[in-house]
């Protein structure tokens, strides 16, 4: 099930828009699939900021150590602290507790969030692979 309100990137990230030019990034549950279950989560700390595609973190599973890329320029504003001691929230909850990071998009960007594929084209990219 891939939520139709998410913007996605062809890398496997959700982008969830909060308003005021801040957005919810995580992966989806399909890359948590495809990693199978997560152990470690190494997180930006707030205030650094990224351009779109920069590496931000990374995901270690059991299977595979993968990288997490910045879906849309901006600045982390928040990190999902819980996830420091409870990786695997992005087994069991990848579109809710699971999320990783919040960024305030630079300005001008938010228009780069239409760039990013929504629910139909992000389940044909899955269903390709």
């Amino acid at each position: 099930m891939i939520p139709e309100d998410l913007r996605y990137t062809d890398a496997h990230e959700w982008v969830r828009e909060l308003g005021d030019r801040v957005v919810r990034v995580g992966i989806t549950d399909y890359a948590q699939q495809q990693l199978g279950d997560v152990v470690f989560v190494q997180l930006p700390a707030v205030g650094e900021t990224f351009a779109a595609g920069d590496v931000l973190g990374e995901v270690e599973s059991t299977k595979s150590v993968s990288d997490i890329y910045a879906p849309l320029p901006g600045e982390v504003v928040a990190v999902n602290e819980a996830l420091e001691g409870s990786p695997e929230l992005i087994n069991s909850g990848p579109y809710e507790a699971g999320w990783m990071i919040e960024l305030k998009l630079a300005e001008g960007a938010s228009a780069s969030l239409d760039d990013l594929l929504d629910a139909a084209a992000y389940q044909q990219l899955t269903e390709g692979s």
